[in-house]
């Protein structure tokens, strides 16, 4: 206390005032520079291992189609991972559903062309898986290259501001890189993800019955509930596809007398929902950019329709990433509650249940869909024990971090 105040103390030591002062000042002028360092270190580190997930997800791409890549292949794939679409021009909203229908037909032509280039000689249902991993992969490449463009925007202009926005934003950004890297293989390798339940619940609703592809990419098939006829729909799989089901629903129901509609999908959660969790509702539980949606609607407003949806919440990665137990365990409760709205159908038209979604690993029958379950519940015990080995691997750095050797 003595030495304190002798040294900073109520006027008796003026050198110690002014020492204050000076550190005070000197403390003023360049902490910002230090804070701004340690940020420009840390949003460094994020957009370089943001980087290095967009370089393996590239593996992933190539290892899946050659065992041996050539330099070329390599090259083409990394090429193609600056694949873009533009939008529409938007300013009078009258036909933008049809130009935007036309710049997503336009850009799966041009993923479909590619992969026909780099892959001739694979078979068809894993062309599709293909597409889908390159889908994820030209994703995760455009967040790394939006995350360095903002670090190199604040290293040049140092500001502060910036750099505090994009820190705050980090750990969102990092969760969706993971899970966009995770979907990739899965998708590469044809595993179910999140999004596919809705597929998985009308595979299993088909039951012994067959479906007849109907429209590009969109199966059907048709059975009795009670007296009920009901036609089931889903993307063919068990290839990645999302199918043309807008167009497919509006083939259906103008060639039969339909008396409800019942759209069956994955539905992002909030934080705190729990994972698996059925819900019900009205409308049409279709996401995307909209133009299927927009078909579904246009038709049923015009033949007044109803519109049922059941729905499986999910985070926003969950839905990308391999399909995890809760999930898997919801479709017997969906499953039900579809029983129960086909139930409560009023009138004498049939009902239409549309599986909605990614159809990656999930067949058209529920044969498939048995063998599909097996095939998940290996991957939800593969994914743990890889989770497993990473947290010991943390440790053990940790370890030899902490106390040496």
């Amino acid at each position: 206390m003595f030495i304190t105040y002798q040294f900073f103390g109520d006027g008796g030591n003026i050198w110690g005032n002014v020492f204050m002062w000076i550190f005070f000042f000197i403390f003023m002028l360049f902490y910002p520079r230090l804070m701004m360092a340690q940020m420009l270190w840390k949003l460094e580190q994020s957009a370089s291992m943001i980087e290095k997930m967009t370089t393996k997800a590239k593996g992933i791409v190539i290892k899946n189609i050659s065992k041996k890549p050539t330099k070329k292949m390599k090259n083409s794939v990394k090429n193609f991972l600056e694949f873009f679409a533009i939008s529409p021009v938007s300013l009078d909203p009258y036909g933008i559903v049809k130009k935007v229908e036309h710049i997503v037909n336009l850009s799966e032509d041009r993923f479909t062309y590619f992969v026909d280039q780099i892959a001739p000689h694979t078979g068809e249902e894993q062309k599709q898986n293909i597409k889908m991993g390159l889908s994820g992969a030209v994703s995760l490449n455009s967040v790394a290259k939006l995350v360095r463009h903002f670090v190199e925007t604040v290293r040049k202009t140092k500001n502060l501001q910036l750099a505090l926005v994009l820190q705050m934003q980090l750990p969102l950004i990092e969760r969706l890189s993971k899970a966009l890297l995770s979907g990739t293989e899965a998708l590469t390798n044809g595993w179910p993800i999140g999004d596919t339940v809705g597929n998985l619940v009308a595979a299993h609703f088909v039951g012994k019955k067959t479906m007849k592809e109907i429209e590009k990419d969109v199966m059907l098939s048709t059975k009795n509930v009670g007296k009920r006829k009901v036609f089931i729909m889903k993307a063919k799989g068990p290839g990645g596809r999302l199918g043309k089901i807008g167009k497919a629903t509006e083939k259906v129901v103008n060639e039969n007398n339909i008396a409800k509609i019942i759209t069956i999908d994955a539905a992002a959660k909030l934080e705190g929902e729990i994972t698996g969790r059925v819900a019900e509702g009205v409308g049409v539980a279709l996401g995307g950019i909209g133009v299927d949606r927009s078909y579904i609607e246009d038709i049923a407003v015009k033949k007044n329709i109803p519109l049922d949806s059941i729905v499986v919440k999910m985070s926003q990665e969950e839905a990308i990433q391999p399909m995890k137990k809760e999930i898997l365990l919801s479709v017997p409760h969906v499953l039900r509650v579809l029983g129960e709205r086909i139930k409560a159908t009023e009138g004498s038209g049939a009902v239409l249940v549309i599986g909605v979604g990614n159809s990656c690993g999930i067949g058209n029958s529920k044969a498939e869909a048995q063998e599909t379950e097996v095939l998940i519940k290996k991957i939800i015990k593969q994914m743990k024990l890889r989770e497993k080995k990473i947290k010991e691997k943390r440790s053990k750095k940790w370890a030899t971090f902490l106390w040496g050797g």
